[in-house]
């Protein structure tokens, strides 16, 4: 990290979290933010469900909620980019303050509750996209909706076709009782809706399905069938988690889900026993907790076809980028591997 970059980030953390949020945001559209532009070698470039990344570190939704910056986000390094989580009517989220630093931890807590400008305009931003950049969608449901399910292939019908991919995000843990739909009939249900509606799409998407890193051995047994049998493209484990095991931080009971360095272990732990139940028929994409090339390589190896990454930026700011992109490449060059491919997974049996 460069000291301009670093006062940057000292000046964003006088500020409360949220308007840094959106400050970062306004100076990364400014272009007061590295830019290093695509990174890619032979080694690096991934196949992620049919979509050719340059690389496999994308950025995880959350950050760019709004479609706001997407041009800006294609040059900064990253492979790919999910944005949203988008729902069919705009609505405010919960209360604030909802996001909070745990700078002793290194992690972030959020009660945003899917605040989002809803699809349409979101749609109008993501038809504007700039060109040859992966881009995905994280599809959400209103908190007042009363088919809550029926929600996400709205979003989906909408956004769709200006999109390279969707994510099913039924794993919030900031919009009440949504956590339920994660079970094994009430999740059929909603992604045969979204696999239908995927195929009426002049050019069908894949979607993934994004989990939470609380469940179970059962739960996470009964989607790995679920996915298996809907024709779902992908999981993304994992979302944020509402475990506070061994935080310090003054502020780690406040409610919301947790993201960051503490996330790691657990989640990358979810990685392996989904990679392990799924057999290889799914990708899987790795996150919770990456702040470094290890981590992401560890995920890699733990199962994930690629990686993504949001809270680490907080503390290290978004020249963490290229470095993790470089840093992997040298890592898979250091063991061997001549492609991302042939390293996903042979380290699974570390995490389980």
């Amino acid at each position: 990290m460069n000291l301009p970059e670093r006062l940057g980030l000292c000046a964003l953390h006088r500020l409360d979290p949220e308007r840094a949020h959106e400050l970062s945001l306004r100076m990364l559209r400014a272009g007061l933010a590295p830019l290093p532009g695509v990174i890619t070698t032979r080694r690096l470039e991934t196949r992620l469900a049919g979509l050719a990344l340059p690389n496999p570190v994308g950025l995880a939704a959350g950050y760019d909620k709004n479609a706001v910056a997407i041009r800006a986000l294609a040059r900064t390094g990253f492979g790919f980019a999910e944005v949203g989580a988008a729902t069919p009517l705009p609505q405010p989220g919960n209360p604030k303050p909802r996001l909070f630093r745990l700078s002793g931890d290194r992690a972030v807590i959020n009660r945003f509750g899917f605040n989002n400008d809803g699809m349409d305009a979101i749609c109008a931003r993501l038809a504007r996209r700039p060109p040859g950049f992966v881009l995905g969608l994280n599809l959400g449901a209103n908190k007042d909706s009363g088919d809550r399910a029926a929600d996400y292939a709205r979003v989906l019908a909408r956004c769709g076709p200006h999109v390279d991919f969707a994510t099913v995000n039924v794993s919030s843990p900031n919009t009440e009782k949504l956590r339920d739909l994660q079970g094994k009939v009430a999740l059929a249900a909603l992604l045969a809706a979204v696999m239908e509606t995927r195929a009426e799409l002049a050019r069908p998407v894949p979607v993934f399905l994004k989990i939470a890193p609380d469940l179970d051995a059962d739960a996470l047994s009964d989607i790995a069938q679920v996915a298996l049998s809907s024709g779902l493209d992908g999981i993304i484990a994992t979302n944020t988690t509402l475990d506070r095991a061994r935080l310090t931080d003054h502020q780690m009971d406040q409610s919301g889900g947790l993201s960051g360095a503490p996330l790691f272990e657990k989640s990358t732990r979810v990685l392996a026993q989904l990679s392990q139940l799924t057999d290889g028929a799914l990708p899987l994409i790795g996150v919770g907790g990456v702040g470094s090339a290890e981590q992401a390589y560890a995920k890699i190896r733990a199962g994930a076809s690629a990686v993504q990454l949001y809270s680490a930026m907080v503390y290290q700011g978004l020249s963490l980028v290229p470095r993790i992109v470089r840093g992997l490449d040298a890592l898979l060059a250091q063991d061997g591997f001549e492609t991302v491919a042939d390293a996903v997974g042979t380290g699974r049996t570390n995490w389980l």
